[in-house]
């Protein structure tokens, strides 16, 4: 479907399409309510069952694999029988949370969308797939789940654990020497990376915000991005009345980050088996997030903080991941080029840095 030319007949249209999209997301929904319970349910029996029913097994095997493999130290077992009960409570009370909420969104979630894909271009028979899709497929969708999970639960466990029974491959053991001192580095990273980074993402805010309205009032205008789609045009007006509480929430995220970006320095210190090192990381990593939040605003290249060596025999210079690439802008939903596109760049701003 073209879309209409200028920004008036751009206006009347979704002023004509508002009471469309009013009803689908009534109709959604009602449909939502109708089937998170039972989906909700279905998840949560099926994923406790699977938890529980193989918890005995996995407290067993979990810990004859340990006792048996020849890739960990005694000290290292030692550290990891005594805290793995830990481990495998939080598993229980993980798992079975995680079904239940998963469910939840889950059965809510999906027969909402299905009953907007149901009016997309070149469907027949819309009336009837408005109220028949993300009916029986999320049931059957649930199951799936279930049956995923069981498979993860059996085989890919068994596998984990076959890897670390076997006899070659690298010794483990811990390193007393290390501890203290990486723990020291663990705790100065924090003090350092949590108030530096929040600071540079706090300053970089103002610019993410207005960047991001630009792009999203460009792309209204234009009929360009989120807003070609004409089913699409309510969530992307969304988007923009939104726009400041993801900014919010990136700097949130980036402030959370750099608590474990900081203690990263233990594993630094423990690794290289200097402490020093541990300080240069410190150092370091500052400069690792301002050139990587400055590559995710396209903002220009490059950053005017330090980065001192901190590996020996580890390459460590700045290189652009494929998954840093300049953000793209979407001109329709099938076809896609680079350029910003802000509902990204809140996700990117909060990254996993590549620090090897």
């Amino acid at each position: 479907m073209e879309p209409p030319k200028g920004f008036l007949a751009t206006l009347w249209n979704f002023i004509c399409f508002l009471p469309y999209f009013i009803g689908l997301l009534l109709l959604g929904t009602i449909k939502g309510i109708i089937f998170c319970f039972p989906i909700c349910l279905i998840m949560t029996i099926g994923n406790s069952s699977v938890i529980l029913g193989l918890l005995p097994y996995h407290c067993y095997f979990t810990y004859y694999s340990i006792v048996s493999t020849k890739l960990l130290g005694p000290f290292l077992k030692l550290a990891v029988c005594i805290f793995l009960p830990v481990v495998l409570i939080l598993w229980v009370v993980v798992g079975i949370v995680g079904s239940i909420l998963g469910g939840i969104l889950y059965g809510f979630l999906s027969p909402m969308f299905a009953t907007f894909d149901a009016v997309g271009e070149g469907k027949t028979n819309v009336f009837i797939h408005c109220f028949y899709d993300g009916t029986w497929s999320t049931i059957k969708g649930s199951f799936t789940v279930v049956k995923d999970f069981k498979d993860v639960c059996v085989h890919s466990y068994y596998s984990f654990m076959e890897e670390l029974r076997q006899k070659d491959g690298q010794y483990y053991e811990i390193r007393f020497l290390y501890l203290l001192p990486a723990l020291i580095a663990a705790v100065l990273g924090f003090l350092v990376d949590f108030p530096m980074i929040s600071l540079i993402a706090f300053c970089k805010s103002p610019y993410m915000l207005v960047k991001g309205w630009h792009r999203l009032f460009h792309d209204l205008v234009g009929r360009e991005g989120p807003f070609l789609e004409t089913i699409c045009v309510p969530f992307a007006g969304l988007a923009i009345l939104l726009w400041p509480l993801a900014v919010i929430g990136a700097v949130l995220g980036s402030m959370a980050s750099s608590i474990f970006l900081g203690a990263y320095a233990a594993v630094i210190v423990y690794q290289e088996s200097s402490f020093w090192y541990g300080l240069c990381y410190i150092v370091a990593s500052l400069s690792i997030y301002d050139e990587y939040s400055t590559d995710v605003l396209d903002m220009p290249e490059g950053s005017c903080l330090p980065r001192p060596r901190y590996r020996r025999h580890r390459n460590e210079s700045f290189s652009k991941s494929d998954s840093f690439r300049p953000p793209a802008r979407i001109d329709s939903l099938t076809n896609a080029r680079l350029d910003l596109k802000p509902l990204e760049v809140t996700c990117l701003l909060v990254v996993s840095f590549p620090l090897e």
